[in-house]
């Protein structure tokens, strides 16, 4: 699978909310959930729910989401011409929120999630450190959407700011992450264009404006013959 279509995958909720009549980034009627702060043990992240990418069976992460009281509606599409795997579903009594995908059919590659605005960029912090890198949209004149990343996890945070003049701060809302697996985080990271983290208290077009600390590594594919 290219990776362009894999950023699809992890950036398809918000662009789905980006397309609204009226583009709401933050809603009480998607996923509730704190895993990213939160320790659970024997799921650490990038673990949620008993789900690890690079680890869980396919089928056996479709069974925990039908199990779970709080979500619904779960739908599966499968690439009959490469049997790479996709699910979706809601928070109960909400909205769709949630995405997981499979590259080789067999395993969780990455699960990414819109989440209800109840937590903060400084609660992801103080848990795990500052990111090290990051990588935002203007969705409208006044929302705009980080993604931060925390490579070691492997996992990325979204953050909403206020548009393209809103400050990123240690009260700016979280509203969604991706966890994945470490191969396709390291994937990211070769093939990405990325600002380096420089800390709070900057706004979305400070970090925007900046050199891209990463750019995408030259393949073989990609190099001109001399």
């Amino acid at each position: 699978m290219k990776l362009r279509t894999i950023l699809i995958f992890v950036g398809l909720i918000f662009v789905i909310a980006a397309c609204a009549p009226t583009p709401q980034l933050r809603s009480d009627r998607l996923l509730q959930d704190n895993s990213f702060v939160t320790d659970v043990e024997g799921c650490e992240l990038p673990c949620w729910r008993g789900i690890t990418p690079g680890v869980t069976r396919w089928n056996d992460a479709l069974n925990i989401i039908r199990d779970d009281p709080n979500l619904t509606s779960l739908q599966t599409r499968t690439d009959e011409a490469t049997k790479q795997i996709g699910a979706a579903w809601a928070q109960k009594d909400g909205d769709n929120c949630c995405q997981m995908f499979s590259r080789d059919g067999q395993t969780v590659s990455f699960i990414v999630a819109q989440t209800t605005p109840r937590y903060r960029l400084g609660e992801v912090i103080q848990k795990h450190g500052e990111p090290q890198y990051l990588i935002g949209d203007v969705v409208s004149s006044d929302q705009a959407l980080i993604s931060v990343y925390y490579p070691d996890i492997p996992m990325l945070i979204y953050v909403f700011v206020a548009g393209e003049g809103g400050q990123i701060t240690d009260r700016s809302e979280v509203v969604g992450f991706a966890y994945l697996t470490q191969d396709l985080m390291n994937e990211l990271l070769t093939t990405s264009n990325l600002h380096a983290w420089e800390g709070l208290d900057k706004t979305f077009s400070d970090y925007m404006n900046s050199d891209f600390e990463l750019t995408p590594v030259p393949t073989a594919e990609a190099t001109p013959a001399s």
